[in-house]
């Protein structure tokens, strides 16, 4: 037991030491709560306690492959479970697939899939999409699934019209997708939460198997998975949860903060372990954080410290705009790599929408810097790996009615919209698979004979494939590719760029395969092999021994760190989302988020928010975030830009430079809404309807005490007075022209430079 609580904490050690009971950790940032867990675990198997038993959930694959890397080095060769509750039931379903009307072979339908069955669902309930959206629906049945509400349920509860549209489509698609041996994301634990309610003799089968069950950040916990952990840890209640409620941000997709907050209700015998200490941070990165979630009333309150180095101070900057922000921290990126101050690795930019990486892409490329967005199922969801994983998916799920749809025309044989249409009627007719129907083409009236041919001609291809079935995966995409001609198809045009890239992504596809070969050389399968791609996580796309800028989410951003980080945009209506003033719970997660976001930064932070922000196409004032006037003055350097009127002296944004959101990327339901409005044709600078503070003013709002310098207002200046500018240093105004807030002073500086300011948004000083 030595090496197990050598260098841990009392607090640590407690932790490890707990063998049976409920346990609950309150873990901090950064407080080595994964060496808690791991160490906890090769604790278990040493006390005799068999791998099978023990079951360590999370939230991400990668946060799983850390732990187990880490329990493979203290305990070997112990074949723990540790994957992700997704995966976990998943294994679960196939194994009693029988009881939920499943077949184990059942598909994983993405995101894609699931808004295809939700459309042919909206048909054939007779629902018209003009006063709503297939992702509206989408999300609705989404959220009833993880508060365990059933379509039979749902017609009972509907009271917005969303709802009520919803309460239409539920129960057609769920119908659809039991045909089609399908399920969709929270199928997989809506499924399991029912399996263990309604069969209570499997329930105690299973809880009795796994006795020591681990949670990973329990905060983000929803209600379908908070009835699995319960309904497993009755009779032996040995169930160990790690989080904090302080890092709950994904109430948008149905996290119950109830669940880590009333544990000790659920266990009144739970021993509560908090672990404060953090490894991480500097101490004063650490006092800005602790300043800004101690305005949270839904907590358990923790003392955090840290005994690392003092470090720098946090930096508050305040930009003229979001080109100027990205074009600044690409330079201070740059010249830290230049120096070898830093590796690109060590930096990270976060933001709360993705249409900020626009800016920050061209940032980057202009200062040559590498990096990568992370967004792990953007590969997955290319047109020409989705092809090749439909036709994977159809030989492992025969009834797989969205897969087949996508790939009988594909490469083209002259199968039209109309055949498929006519054969999707015929199915829905007699409720069979696609698939079936197909085979009988010959015998549906409507279908031209010629089609008919081509439609048997693809039913020979597939039944050709799907002799393949059971080799090793890589050899089975090698097989379909030149049985489909699909590589050729995509070879026809290869001088072409983009068709090259295609072709270079469906090679990647198949070395994936061939790795998933090697790591499963007596158990691998073609079902878990498209069980693991379905389950990819938005982290997974992130390379950490890539030497490259990460550029991510803030919500992307949870269990990460970095010695530099920047969090750009933290601005009303930003951050806060302006959807969060809803209510009170959601302002508070909003400000968990940035408290998560400066806690991902190790050694440098930097805040920055803008005077003026383009969204949507039009350029419009932006407004700081009031969270920033919740941080103590007293650990924030104040760093000031340049005023808008300043920065658009020279015209920096040219039409061509396109600033629109893309709309296909998105964390949560708020991410990156549709403009109201058509965008301006053109980007003109409009007069702030709020005053735009600096960042020292900004500060002084948020304490009693006054910023030094001159406070005054235009009418205390005049064309000769000797004035200074943070940025620009000395210099002289030359004349003034408008009044109150449309004031312009024009400067000449002890440089040599002339530059015009508005002076309500300028900080420029008389000198004595």
């Amino acid at each position: 037991m030595d090496d197990l609580l050598s260098g841990l904490t009392e607090p640590q050690r407690q932790a490890v030491n707990h063998i049976d009971g409920p346990l609950l950790m309150l873990a901090g940032p950064g407080s080595g709560k994964t060496r808690v867990v791991t160490h906890r675990i090769a604790n278990l198997l040493r006390r005799g306690i068999p791998a099978w038993q023990i079951v360590a959930l999370t939230f991400t694959n990668k946060a799983a492959e850390e732990m187990r890397s880490r329990v493979e080095t203290l305990a070997p060769g112990q074949a723990v479970f540790m994957g992700t509750f997704h995966r976990f039931c998943a294994r679960l379903l196939r194994r009693y697939a029988s009881l939920t009307g499943l077949q184990e072979n059942y598909s994983i339908y993405d995101m894609n899939d699931s808004k295809a069955a939700i459309k042919r669902a909206c048909d054939l309930a007779g629902v018209t999409l003009s006063h709503t959206s297939p992702d509206a629906i989408s999300a609705v049945i989404s959220k009833a699934k993880n508060r365990l509400v059933t379509a039979e349920m749902m017609s009972q509860m509907q009271v917005r019209h969303n709802e009520r549209v919803a309460a239409q489509v539920y129960p057609v698609y769920q119908r659809l997708l039991i045909t089609a041996n399908a399920v969709d994301f929270d199928d997989l634990l809506l499924h399991t939460a029912m399996l263990l309610r309604e069969n209570p003799e499997l329930r105690g089968e299973l809880d009795a198997r796994y006795r020591y069950i681990l949670v990973d950040e329990y905060q983000d916990t929803n209600l379908a998975q908070y009835a699995i952990v319960r309904a497993l840890s009755i009779d032996h209640p040995n169930l160990s949860v790690t989080g904090d409620p302080d890092q709950s941000i994904y109430g948008w997709r149905g996290a119950d903060l109830n669940n880590i907050l009333d544990f000790e209700k659920d266990y009144p015998k739970v021993k509560t372990v908090r672990l404060e200490q953090n490894y991480r941070s500097t101490p004063n990165i650490l006092r800005v954080a602790d300043e800004l979630i101690r305005h949270n009333r839904r907590r358990k309150h923790k003392e955090l410290f840290t005994d690392n180095p003092e470090g720098e101070p946090v930096v508050l900057k305040c930009y003229a705009d979001g080109r100027s922000e990205a074009d600044d921290i690409a330079d201070q990126i740059a010249h830290a790599v230049s120096n070898g101050e830093a590796r690109p690795r060590d930096c990270a930019v976060f933001f709360r929408m993705n249409s900020l990486t626009r800016a920050l892409e061209h940032a980057m490329r202009r200062c040559g810097l590498p990096y990568q967005i992370v967004n792990g199922v953007e590969f997955y969801q290319r047109k020409e790996i989705k092809d090749v994983l439909a036709y994977l998916h159809l030989i492992n799920n025969p009834a797989n009615d969205v897969a087949l749809e996508r790939v009988i025309n594909v490469p083209a044989r002259g199968i039209g919209a109309t055949t498929i249409k006519r054969l999707r009627q015929a199915a829905d007719h007699h409720q069979l698979p696609l698939l079936e129907v197909a085979r009988s083409a010959g015998l549906i009236e409507s279908i031209p004979k010629r089609s008919a041919t081509q439609v048997a001609k693809f039913v020979a291809l597939y039944d050709s494939l799907c002799v393949k079935a059971t080799a090793a995966v890589e050899d089975l995409i090698e097989f379909l590719l030149d049985e489909t001609a699909y590589r050729a198809h995509l070879e026809q045009s290869g001088d072409d760029e983009q068709d090259n890239d295609r072709l270079a992504n469906v090679d990647e596809l198949v070395t994936a395969a061939a790795e998933y070969d090697r790591q499963h050389p007596d158990d691998g399968s073609l079902d878990e092999f498209l069980e693991q791609i379905a389950l990819v996580s938005s982290t997974d796309g992130w390379e950490d021994d890539d030497d490259r800028v990460t550029l991510m989410t803030l919500h992307a951003s949870k269990g990460l760190e970095f010695p530099r980080v920047y969090v750009i945009g933290v601005e009303d209506n930003l951050l806060p989302h302006s959807r969060s003033r809803e209510s009170e719970d959601q302002i508070e997660e909003e400000r968990r988020l940035l408290f998560v976001g400066i806690t991902r930064a190790r050694q440098r932070l930097q805040l920055s928010y803008c005077q003026c922000r383009s969204t949507h196409g039009d350029y419009r004032p932006a407004v700081a975030s009031p969270f920033l006037m919740e941080l103590p003055r007293g650990e924030l350097k104040q760093v000031e830009a340049a005023s808008a009127d300043e920065f658009f002296e020279d015209d920096p944004y040219p039409e061509s430079w396109d600033m629109d959101v893309d709309e296909d990327a998105a964390d949560d339901p708020w991410q990156d809404e549709p403009a109201a409005t058509p965008p301006a044709p053109k980007r003109a600078i409009p007069t702030p309807i709020a005053p735009v503070l600096t960042a020292a003013q900004l500060l002084a709002r948020s304490t009693d005490s006054q910023p030094g310098g001159w406070s005054g207002s235009a009418d205390q200046l005049r064309a000769g007075m000797a004035v200074h500018h943070p940025r620009h240093g000395d210099g002289e105004i030359l004349s003034l022209s408008g009044r109150g807030s449309k004031c312009i002073a024009k400067v000449r500086f002890d440089q040599g430079e002339t530059k015009s300011f508005r002076v309500a948004h300028a900080d420029l000083r008389p000198l004595a």
